[in-house]
């Protein structure tokens, strides 16, 4: 019996898909999750939008920090508690700017989860967008 090109290369073994899969989510989070956070939800991160600040100012995630990658110093992210967790996004999967946040703050000893889909994925989920100047920054949970 032929075999798919799916079935071609065998799945991993469940207990090494586990491990996998456990560890994308620790690095990445969904636009949906970010949603019920924000609208009600435990907020125990802080969203920041790493596009420049035009970009923001058109169109922005709500309660989304305006942060450009190129921005994020030790100074500037002193202001954080060094356990906050920031979550990043960028205009989508064809922008980097999320990644190069993601990278920066990780070198700079800071927790970080990428949402994935950006601006693209959050238009997606059909979430409303905020326009303007940067809001306050938001309340922070303390993170366990």
């Amino acid at each position: 019996m032929p075999t798919s090109s799916v079935a071609a290369i065998p799945a991993a073994a469940p207990s090494k898909a586990a491990e996998h899969f456990a560890s994308r989510l620790s690095f990445e989070t969904d636009c949906a999750d970010v949603h019920e956070s924000l609208s009600g939800g435990t907020v125990d991160f802080v969203l920041i939008d790493a596009r420049g600040p035009k970009s923001y100012a058109r169109s922005h995630v709500p309660g989304a920090l305006s942060l450009p990658h190129r921005e994020m110093t030790a100074e500037r992210m002193a202001v954080w508690p060094e356990n906050t967790l920031f979550v990043v996004y960028c205009a989508g999967p064809h922008c980097n700017g999320a990644d190069r946040a993601a990278l920066k703050l990780s070198h700079l000893g800071r927790p970080v989860k990428l949402m994935l889909g950006g601006m693209t994925g959050w238009a997606d989920e059909g979430f409303p967008f905020a326009q303007g100047s940067e809001p306050e920054a938001p309340a922070v949970s303390s993170a366990a």
